[in-house]
Protein backbone atom coordinates (compact mmCIF):
# COMPACT_ATOMS: atom_id res chain seq x y z
CA UNK A 1 0.00 0.00 0.00
CA UNK A 2 0.92 3.63 -0.86
CA UNK A 3 0.02 6.11 1.23
CA UNK A 4 0.10 9.94 1.85
CA UNK A 5 0.10 12.22 5.24
CA UNK A 6 -2.97 15.15 5.66
CA UNK A 7 -5.48 13.35 3.57
CA UNK A 8 -8.47 12.68 5.06
CA UNK A 9 -12.52 12.14 4.72
CA UNK A 10 -12.79 15.95 5.42
CA UNK A 11 -10.41 16.74 2.04
CA UNK A 12 -13.12 14.18 -0.14
CA UNK A 13 -16.08 15.42 1.49
CA UNK A 14 -14.44 19.27 0.03
CA UNK A 15 -14.31 17.77 -3.13
CA UNK A 16 -17.78 16.21 -4.04
CA UNK A 17 -19.69 19.68 -2.01
CA UNK A 18 -17.84 22.15 -4.65
CA UNK A 19 -16.98 22.15 -8.46
CA UNK A 20 -13.91 19.25 -8.34
CA UNK A 21 -16.88 16.75 -7.88
CA UNK A 22 -19.21 19.07 -10.58
CA UNK A 23 -16.46 18.42 -12.80
CA UNK A 24 -15.95 14.69 -12.27
CA UNK A 25 -19.49 13.67 -12.97
CA UNK A 26 -19.21 15.96 -16.38
CA UNK A 27 -16.35 14.19 -17.83
CA UNK A 28 -17.28 10.91 -16.23
CA UNK A 29 -20.89 10.71 -16.35
CA UNK A 30 -23.86 10.17 -13.64
CA UNK A 31 -21.73 7.11 -12.79
CA UNK A 32 -18.62 8.57 -11.63
CA UNK A 33 -16.58 5.32 -12.29
CA UNK A 34 -14.23 3.82 -15.08
CA UNK A 35 -15.85 2.34 -17.79
CA UNK A 36 -19.60 3.97 -16.18
CA UNK A 37 -22.48 1.60 -17.57
CA UNK A 38 -19.94 -1.06 -19.05
CA UNK A 39 -18.25 -1.50 -15.90
CA UNK A 40 -20.93 -1.91 -14.06
CA UNK A 41 -22.70 -4.69 -15.85
CA UNK A 42 -19.85 -6.40 -15.71
CA UNK A 43 -19.16 -6.36 -12.48
CA UNK A 44 -22.80 -6.83 -11.35
CA UNK A 45 -22.83 -10.17 -14.16
CA UNK A 46 -19.74 -11.52 -12.98
CA UNK A 47 -20.61 -10.97 -9.66
CA UNK A 48 -24.43 -13.07 -10.17
CA UNK A 49 -26.35 -10.36 -8.70
CA UNK A 50 -30.06 -11.40 -9.62
CA UNK A 51 -33.52 -9.94 -9.28
CA UNK A 52 -35.35 -10.01 -6.17
CA UNK A 53 -31.71 -9.59 -3.89
CA UNK A 54 -31.29 -6.56 -1.34
CA UNK A 55 -27.72 -4.68 -1.25
CA UNK A 56 -25.43 -2.52 0.56
CA UNK A 57 -23.80 0.14 -1.60
CA UNK A 58 -20.54 1.12 0.79
CA UNK A 59 -19.09 4.96 -0.39
CA UNK A 60 -22.40 5.34 -2.81
CA UNK A 61 -21.90 9.12 -3.55
CA UNK A 62 -25.70 10.07 -5.39
CA UNK A 63 -26.41 6.50 -5.65
CA UNK A 64 -25.76 6.13 -9.89
CA UNK A 65 -24.52 2.88 -8.61
CA UNK A 66 -28.02 1.90 -7.17
CA UNK A 67 -30.30 3.13 -9.36
CA UNK A 68 -28.00 1.29 -12.40
CA UNK A 69 -28.85 -2.24 -10.16
CA UNK A 70 -32.12 -1.52 -9.51
CA UNK A 71 -33.25 -0.02 -13.09
CA UNK A 72 -31.05 -2.83 -15.01
CA UNK A 73 -30.79 -5.95 -12.66
CA UNK A 74 -34.75 -5.81 -10.82
CA UNK A 75 -32.82 -5.54 -7.17
CA UNK A 76 -35.38 -5.67 -4.90
CA UNK A 77 -34.03 -2.98 -2.27
CA UNK A 78 -30.36 -1.02 -1.92
CA UNK A 79 -29.21 0.69 0.97
CA UNK A 80 -26.39 2.97 0.27
CA UNK A 81 -24.00 4.83 3.14
CA UNK A 82 -22.16 7.81 2.26
CA UNK A 83 -20.50 10.46 4.24
CA UNK A 84 -20.67 13.46 2.59
CA UNK A 85 -24.05 15.07 3.46
CA UNK A 86 -24.32 17.04 0.11
CA UNK A 87 -24.08 13.75 -2.29
CA UNK A 88 -26.22 12.19 0.66
CA UNK A 89 -29.24 14.94 -0.47
CA UNK A 90 -28.39 14.89 -4.30
CA UNK A 91 -28.79 11.19 -3.74
CA UNK A 92 -32.41 11.33 -2.15
CA UNK A 93 -33.24 13.76 -4.54
CA UNK A 94 -32.22 12.05 -7.62
CA UNK A 95 -33.90 8.60 -6.64
CA UNK A 96 -37.09 10.94 -5.87
CA UNK A 97 -37.03 12.03 -9.31
CA UNK A 98 -36.92 8.79 -11.27
CA UNK A 99 -39.37 7.28 -8.69
CA UNK A 100 -37.45 4.89 -7.42
CA UNK A 101 -37.49 6.06 -3.48
CA UNK A 102 -39.09 3.03 -2.39
CA UNK A 103 -36.37 0.91 -3.61
CA UNK A 104 -33.22 2.95 -2.23
CA UNK A 105 -32.57 3.89 0.90
CA UNK A 106 -29.56 6.60 2.00
CA UNK A 107 -27.53 6.75 5.44
CA UNK A 108 -25.19 9.09 5.77
CA UNK A 109 -22.70 7.47 7.99
CA UNK A 110 -18.73 6.65 7.65
CA UNK A 111 -18.78 3.79 5.95
CA UNK A 112 -16.16 1.78 8.32
CA UNK A 113 -18.87 1.69 11.19
CA UNK A 114 -22.39 2.01 8.96
CA UNK A 115 -24.43 0.93 11.57
CA UNK A 116 -26.39 -1.23 9.83
CA UNK A 117 -27.75 -4.63 10.64
CA UNK A 118 -25.16 -7.33 10.43
CA UNK A 119 -25.92 -10.37 8.31
CA UNK A 120 -28.47 -8.58 6.04
CA UNK A 121 -27.70 -8.05 2.47
CA UNK A 122 -27.22 -10.40 -0.29
CA UNK A 123 -24.71 -8.41 -1.31
CA UNK A 124 -22.08 -5.47 -0.82
CA UNK A 125 -21.10 -2.98 -3.49
CA UNK A 126 -19.06 -0.38 -4.37
CA UNK A 127 -17.63 0.92 -7.78
CA UNK A 128 -14.27 2.95 -8.05
CA UNK A 129 -14.69 4.89 -4.25
CA UNK A 130 -13.13 2.76 -1.73
CA UNK A 131 -9.99 4.41 -2.27
CA UNK A 132 -10.81 7.54 -0.88
CA UNK A 133 -11.34 5.10 2.87
CA UNK A 134 -8.10 5.59 4.84
CA UNK A 135 -8.56 2.59 7.22
CA UNK A 136 -9.28 -0.18 4.60
CA UNK A 137 -9.32 -2.99 6.56
CA UNK A 138 -11.81 -1.70 8.53
CA UNK A 139 -13.55 -1.18 5.34
CA UNK A 140 -13.65 -4.56 4.33
CA UNK A 141 -14.43 -5.91 7.80
CA UNK A 142 -17.39 -3.84 7.57
CA UNK A 143 -18.60 -5.29 4.11
CA UNK A 144 -17.98 -9.04 5.70
CA UNK A 145 -19.97 -7.76 8.64
CA UNK A 146 -23.33 -6.51 6.88
CA UNK A 147 -23.11 -9.49 3.70
CA UNK A 148 -25.26 -12.66 4.42
CA UNK A 149 -23.16 -15.85 4.81
CA UNK A 150 -22.88 -17.05 1.32
CA UNK A 151 -23.77 -13.53 -0.03
CA UNK A 152 -21.38 -11.82 -2.55
CA UNK A 153 -18.79 -8.71 -1.74
CA UNK A 154 -18.16 -7.20 -5.32
CA UNK A 155 -16.17 -3.86 -5.72
CA UNK A 156 -14.15 -2.02 -8.35
CA UNK A 157 -11.56 0.04 -7.41
CA UNK A 158 -8.31 2.46 -8.59
CA UNK A 159 -5.25 0.26 -7.47
CA UNK A 160 -1.73 0.04 -8.29
CA UNK A 161 -0.83 -1.42 -10.85
CA UNK A 162 1.73 -4.45 -12.14
CA UNK A 163 4.82 -1.77 -11.85
CA UNK A 164 5.31 -0.33 -8.82
CA UNK A 165 4.77 3.72 -8.31
CA UNK A 166 7.74 5.73 -7.04
CA UNK A 167 7.40 7.44 -3.85
CA UNK A 168 6.86 10.76 -5.69
CA UNK A 169 4.76 9.58 -8.33
CA UNK A 170 2.42 8.14 -5.39
CA UNK A 171 2.79 11.69 -3.84
CA UNK A 172 1.52 13.76 -6.68
CA UNK A 173 -1.37 11.22 -7.78
CA UNK A 174 -2.72 10.53 -4.55
CA UNK A 175 -2.63 14.40 -3.22
CA UNK A 176 -4.45 15.53 -6.39
CA UNK A 177 -6.99 12.43 -6.23
CA UNK A 178 -7.40 13.19 -2.55
CA UNK A 179 -6.80 9.20 -1.71
CA UNK A 180 -5.34 9.13 1.45
CA UNK A 181 -3.97 5.57 0.47
CA UNK A 182 -3.66 2.91 -2.66
CA UNK A 183 -3.99 -0.70 -2.43
CA UNK A 184 -2.39 -3.36 -5.26
CA UNK A 185 -4.23 -5.91 -5.72
CA UNK A 186 -2.39 -8.28 -3.33
CA UNK A 187 -3.68 -5.87 -0.37
CA UNK A 188 -7.25 -6.11 -1.16
CA UNK A 189 -7.11 -9.94 -1.79
CA UNK A 190 -5.64 -10.53 1.85
CA UNK A 191 -7.87 -8.09 3.26
CA UNK A 192 -11.05 -10.13 1.55
CA UNK A 193 -9.52 -13.58 2.44
CA UNK A 194 -8.45 -12.18 6.37
CA UNK A 195 -12.26 -11.69 6.55
CA UNK A 196 -13.62 -14.97 5.87
CA UNK A 197 -14.32 -14.67 2.48
CA UNK A 198 -13.95 -17.15 -0.45
CA UNK A 199 -12.18 -15.29 -3.38
CA UNK A 200 -13.90 -15.51 -6.38
CA UNK A 201 -12.45 -12.68 -8.79
CA UNK A 202 -9.35 -10.65 -8.99
CA UNK A 203 -8.44 -8.86 -12.46
CA UNK A 204 -7.28 -5.56 -13.88
CA UNK A 205 -10.25 -4.91 -16.00
CA UNK A 206 -7.63 -2.99 -18.47
CA UNK A 207 -10.06 -0.31 -18.90
CA UNK A 208 -8.29 2.98 -17.22
CA UNK A 209 -5.95 3.88 -19.95
CA UNK A 210 -8.32 4.21 -22.14
CA UNK A 211 -11.01 5.84 -20.40
CA UNK A 212 -8.67 8.33 -19.03
CA UNK A 213 -7.54 8.87 -22.94
CA UNK A 214 -11.33 9.84 -23.56
CA UNK A 215 -11.51 12.13 -20.86
CA UNK A 216 -8.68 14.35 -21.83
CA UNK A 217 -9.93 14.03 -25.51
CA UNK A 218 -13.19 15.12 -23.95
CA UNK A 219 -12.23 17.74 -22.55
CA UNK A 220 -9.68 19.03 -25.10
CA UNK A 221 -12.25 18.52 -28.03
CA UNK A 222 -15.53 18.96 -26.63
CA UNK A 223 -16.40 20.31 -23.02
CA UNK A 224 -13.08 22.89 -22.60
CA UNK A 225 -16.28 25.61 -22.10
CA UNK A 226 -18.52 24.13 -19.94
CA UNK A 227 -15.48 22.48 -17.56
CA UNK A 228 -14.22 26.28 -17.38
CA UNK A 229 -17.48 27.77 -16.23
CA UNK A 230 -17.99 25.01 -13.44
CA UNK A 231 -14.73 26.72 -11.89
CA UNK A 232 -16.02 30.13 -12.47
CA UNK A 233 -13.19 30.72 -15.88
CA UNK A 234 -10.40 29.94 -13.71
CA UNK A 235 -7.81 29.26 -16.65
CA UNK A 236 -4.65 28.59 -14.42
CA UNK A 237 -6.44 25.83 -12.33
CA UNK A 238 -8.41 24.21 -15.43
CA UNK A 239 -4.20 24.30 -16.71
CA UNK A 240 -3.35 22.90 -13.49
CA UNK A 241 -5.69 20.08 -13.28
CA UNK A 242 -5.09 19.37 -17.14
CA UNK A 243 -1.57 18.53 -15.89
CA UNK A 244 -2.32 16.04 -13.53
CA UNK A 245 -4.81 14.47 -15.76
CA UNK A 246 -2.58 14.02 -18.39
CA UNK A 247 0.16 12.85 -15.35
CA UNK A 248 -2.66 9.97 -14.41
CA UNK A 249 -2.78 9.06 -18.29
CA UNK A 250 0.87 8.75 -18.00
CA UNK A 251 1.05 6.37 -14.96
CA UNK A 252 -2.07 4.57 -16.39
CA UNK A 253 -0.20 4.01 -19.82
CA UNK A 254 2.62 2.65 -18.03
CA UNK A 255 0.48 0.40 -15.68
CA UNK A 256 1.47 1.68 -12.89
CA UNK A 257 -2.61 2.39 -11.68
CA UNK A 258 -5.14 0.20 -12.67
CA UNK A 259 -9.14 -0.56 -11.63
CA UNK A 260 -9.12 -3.44 -10.30
CA UNK A 261 -12.32 -5.95 -10.21
CA UNK A 262 -12.86 -8.08 -7.16
CA UNK A 263 -15.63 -10.70 -6.03
CA UNK A 264 -15.73 -12.84 -3.14
CA UNK A 265 -18.05 -14.47 -1.29
CA UNK A 266 -18.64 -14.71 2.43
CA UNK A 267 -18.17 -18.33 4.10
CA UNK A 268 -20.83 -19.79 6.00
Amino acid sequence: MKSVSNVGLDNVQTVYSGPEGDLWELIMGEQIHIGGFASSNALAKEAGIKAGMSGVDLCCCNGAGMRFLVRMFNVRKMYGVDATPSVVQEGIKRVKQEGLADKIHFTQADVCGSGLESNSADFVWGEDAWCYVVDKEKLISEAARIVKPGGIIAFTDWIEGNLELATNEAERFLKFMKFPNINNMDDYCCLLKKNNCELITAKNTNLFAPCVDLYLNMLNMQLTYDALKIINFDFDLMQAMAAEMVFMQHLAHKGKIAQGMFIARKRN
